[in-house]
């Protein structure tokens, strides 16, 4: 099985291909100093085998890599994510930690 992780900024979004078909997406929006995931969605045959954690982690080291925006966890999936993986909270816009 063939998984690819990709950024399509023109789609606002991230994206995770298993065999070319999407498993999972993650939707976002850049709103002046940060970056807001605000939808994260699984396909439903894919739910359950931690692909969206590892997309949320592919975007979240995306962002870091690449600005210096902060993240606003929207999507309570990605607000859950932050719980579990506290050593990346400051990351977080601190307006809405």
């Amino acid at each position: 099985m063939t998984k690819d992780l990709a950024h399509e900024p023109e789609l606002r979004r991230y994206v995770l291909r298993l065999d070319g078909k999407i498993a999972c997406v993650i939707d976002y929006r850049e709103l002046g100093d940060t970056v807001a995931f605000v939808r994260t969605f699984t396909n439903p045959p894919y739910r359950g085998s931690g692909l969206a954690a590892e997309l949320v982690r592919f975007a979240v080291d995306d962002v870091e890599r690449r600005t210096q925006l902060r993240i606003v966890p929207s999507c309570w999936y990605v607000d859950q994510w932050f719980d579990r993986h506290p050593d990346r909270r400051h990351l977080l816009d601190p307006r809405t930690a």
